[in-house]
């Protein structure tokens, strides 16, 4: 992250704070392709289908929570103009706070997705990825974090309440066992934050490489206190326990 997302005098990141759970679903349209001049009434067309889904989803996203995104990208189009297009391809991500949430979300998504195939005749195959879910944040775990880079020199805060409107595979492995998921922001310049080609160069500059193996250290030094340190251990336990309502399997 950008060192200017933590205002706080010195604070250069965080131990932990919550991300949003996420999955996706591909369309694929198969419609009848024809001449676009000669005989065009012939033809099925996948890239109308395509389209139509598009105008609903965009229309959707006046009516989704703050929590919510949507956001997608065209994947196949057709190359030519001359023929009724007979394949297309898109692909939408969905975010909202829980897994349950995306779940939902994802539903009227869908509908979106069909109701291109209905308007234009053509068929629709939608395929789902696996969920990616919410950040379950550990506050031992972020506590443990944030002292051993406070022995390395660096200033970070624990945890708080703002929500990372990002997703992460991590979220999955935080519902399981207790998990840890720092957040270390480097200089950029201009303001720029994460993936912008300014993010992209200021993320290979020295200084940003010093703070990620300072980070390293920190989590090395995190974990190895859950190993050695049967009272740290005993509170990250506790605290995954509280938060998730399981007993930790670890």
């Amino acid at each position: 992250m950008s060192e200017e997302e933590f205002p706080e005098d010195n604070v250069i990141g965080i131990g932990g704070r919550s991300s949003i759970a996420c999955y996706d679903i591909t369309a694929v349209y198969r419609g009848v392709s024809a001449h676009a001049a000669a005989s065009p009434w012939d033809g099925v067309n996948a890239l109308d289908a395509l389209v139509s889904a598009y105008n609903n989803v965009s229309m959707l996203r006046q009516q989704i929570g703050p929590n919510d995104r949507i956001h997608g990208a065209i994947l196949q189009t057709p190359t030519v103009t001359n023929a009724i297009p007979e394949l297309t391809r898109t692909k939408y991500t969905i975010r909202s706070r829980t897994m349950d949430g995306a779940q939902v979300l994802g539903s009227r998504v869908r509908k979106c997705l069909e109701a291109g195939a209905l308007a234009t005749g053509c068929t629709v195959e939608l395929e789902e990825s696996q969920i990616f879910a919410d950040l379950v944040v550990n506050r031992a775990l972020c506590e443990g974090f944030q002292e051993s880079m406070g022995d390395q020199g660096e200033r970070i805060l624990a945890s708080d309440e703002a929500l990372l409107t990002g997703s992460t595979d991590q979220g999955n492995v935080s519902q399981i066992v207790p998990a840890l998921h720092g957040l270390i922001g480097i200089p950029v310049r201009d303001g720029a934050r994460n993936h912008t080609r300014q993010f992209t160069a200021a993320a290979g500059t020295d200084e940003a490489h010093r703070m990620m193996i300072t980070a390293g250290k920190a989590m090395a030094m995190t974990g190895c206190r859950v190993l050695v340190d049967d009272e740290f251990y005993g509170t990250v336990r506790d605290t995954f326990a509280k938060a998730t309502g399981d007993a930790c399997v670890a």
